[in-house]
């Protein structure tokens, strides 16, 4: 399993890069693990408002459908479109295959960073 050390992590399983006041967001790479081949993305449109610890979108995989939740709140203000005919890049490249970016408001309280991630992902 790989755990980037320049991303922060929710209890979810998402990760999260903050770049100034925007944040990109995507799923870790234990999350795309436990999914198997992912065959569906459907993701919100710019403009929309997320909230955090709330879903954002959900993944169809080979082995079941989950919610991604939003680690952020605020609006988002890019999508990775490339997704909607390639959902499989999640599976190929998690941490290079992010799924919005947003505006961020705030974030949630309870991320973690890589070390915090990597324990928590052990006891699961």
């Amino acid at each position: 399993m790989e755990v980037k050390a320049n991303l922060q992590y929710a209890k979810s399983h998402e990760w999260v890069l903050i770049e100034g006041s925007k944040a990109k967001i995507g799923i870790s790479d234990f999350a795309q693990h436990a999914l198997g081949d992912v065959v569906y993305i459907s993701i919100p449109e710019e403009g929309d408002t997320v909230v955090a610890g709330e879903p954002f979108a959900d993944v169809e995989s080979v082995k079941a459908a989950s919610d991604i939740y939003s680690p952020v709140t605020g609006t988002v203000v890019a999508v990775n479109e490339v997704l909607n005919d390639t959902p499989a890049l999640l599976n190929e490249d998690p941490y290079g295959a992010w799924i919005i970016e947003v505006e961020v408001g705030s974030l949630s309280d309870d991320l973690m960073d890589a070390g915090q991630y990597e324990a928590y992902c052990a006891e699961q």
